[in-house]
């Protein structure tokens, strides 16, 4: 699956979809499976490379992983001190939380061992972890004093800490936590803005005692937890793209089914109404340890929208598919200091400014600012993924806007967080054509 080729669509499109299940939460089932006590069982979970990354790390490590069915994961939890040395290095592949969430259960662990990943992942700076655990008390060596993969981990007896983090970030605050639970006394992490919370509801649904006070998060060490068994709602993240869809097509109508619905996550529910897209709510239900929604989307003439520095924690994903958005919004859009986009699997201001660029777009960055003014006429045009899955797949709407053919390449990448996005679109019965299939 090397090209995707997709032209303007005029049709009306509609139809109730289901998603995968969301790949945080996915990665964090299988982290807390493996830690708690006893069986776990998941349902819904997401069967992209970087959470099976994330399995095959625990599997080497010892623990017991079956999946009698393709997205459900049965998992016989060790505990939080039974975990074996694993015989080789762990590959991540292009997984970033899968790193940087081990790097904090590594770092309470009684032996060594080296994470590594796929050349892009080799890029991704890691000391904004590795630093804090180093403080704690873990032994870690990398490139540029621990800075870039392959990393190896030995394990320490930690301290607890207290720290406040310049960026706020989920993965970041997650190492710091799970390498809280083998540290002595209490670790508390303070961010300047609140990021998505999965890892503290994890924590407390899991049985261990969370403290939440404001911005600060903490949890004491020699802590036990409880298997617990769940489904997992689907990604918003991956909704994202079908949401846009949506909102750009006309006469379009899709419902959306068991999403994730997480104050955290919901930015991009913020965003849409700024646009003026309203998202009519049908249902919302508990699912484990967060919530999950019903609800519907139809087009509507778009509005620019500005994107404060603070709101990018819960809609840091959607960037890439909101900026094809504001390039079909009446006015300037803004989304402003979004330098957490340049340490993605790729630089994402770069990427979206070039691509939309070559499309036709008026778009700009000045530093980690973007400036997008609408509406603009796109035109079909050859880009690149970057070897990006979000720029891949927000590139492959805007193919969908855009007058003529627009060829989008190098799409192996959307394996690692949607493998079914192309299954879905064809399920709103919109056309588009494989590299190599019968045209």
């Amino acid at each position: 699956m090397d090209r995707v080729r997709v032209k303007k669509t005029d049709k009306a499109v509609s139809g109730a979809l289901c998603f995968p299940g969301d790949k945080s939460l996915s990665h964090r089932a299988i982290i807390f499976g493996a830690l708690a006590e006893g069986k776990s069982v998941f349902t819904n979970v997401l069967p992209g490379e970087d959470c099976v990354c994330t399995r095959r790390a625990f599997e080497a490590m010892g623990v017991s992983v079956v999946s009698p069915e393709p997205t459900t994961l049965e998992i016989a939890g060790r505990g939080l001190n039974a975990l074996k040395a694993p015989q080789k290095e762990l590959y991540l592949g292009n997984s970033g939380t899968s790193m940087r969430l081990l790097l904090g259960v590594l770092a309470g662990q009684p032996f060594q061992t080296t994470l590594t990943g796929d050349p892009s992942l080799s890029r991704r700076p890691m000391r904004r972890v590795t630093d804090y655990l180093r403080s704690m008390g873990a032994g870690i060596e990398g490139k540029d004093e621990g800075n870039y993969a392959p990393l190896t981990v030995r394990g320490g007896k930690l301290k607890g800490l207290s720290v406040t983090l310049e960026v706020s970030s989920a993965q970041v605050k997650s190492a710091i936590l799970l390498a809280g639970l083998y540290a002595e006394g209490k670790t508390v992490v303070r961010e300047p803005v609140k990021s998505r919370d999965h890892t503290e509801r994890f924590l407390s649904f899991f049985g261990a005692k969370v403290s939440v006070d404001g911005l600060a998060v903490g949890v004491e060490g020699g802590q036990r937890l409880q298997a617990r068994s769940f489904e997992i709602a689907g990604d918003i993240s991956s909704a994202a793209f079908f949401m846009a869809i949506a909102a750009l097509l006309p006469q379009a109508r899709v419902q959306f089914k068991h999403v994730l619905w997480n104050p955290t996550r919901s930015g991009i529910v913020n965003v849409f109404q700024k646009m003026g897209v309203p998202l009519s709510v049908e249902k919302i239900y508990e699912n484990g340890p967060e919530a999950a929604a019903d609800f519907s989307i139809e087009a509507r003439p778009l509005r620019a929208f500005e994107i404060k520095k603070e709101e990018l924690p819960s809609l840091i994903d959607e960037v890439p598919i909101l900026a094809v958005l504001a390039t079909q919004a009446e006015g300037t859009s803004i989304i402003h200091d979004a330098e957490e986009l340049r340490v993605k699997e790729t630089d994402r201001i770069h990427s979206m400014v070039t691509m939309l660029g070559r499309m036709g777009a008026d778009i700009r960055a000045e530093g980690n600012t973007l400036y997008i003014r609408g509406k603009s006429r796109l035109r079909g045009a050859r880009v690149d993924s970057f070897k990006d899955h979000r720029t891949a797949m927000a590139l492959f709407v805007a193919g969908l806007i855009a007058e003529g053919e627009t060829v989008v390449e190098d799409l192996e990448c959307i394996n690692t967080s949607f493998p079914n996005f192309f299954g879905l679109v064809r399920q709103l019965g919109i056309d588009f054509r494989m590299e190599g299939e019968a045209g």
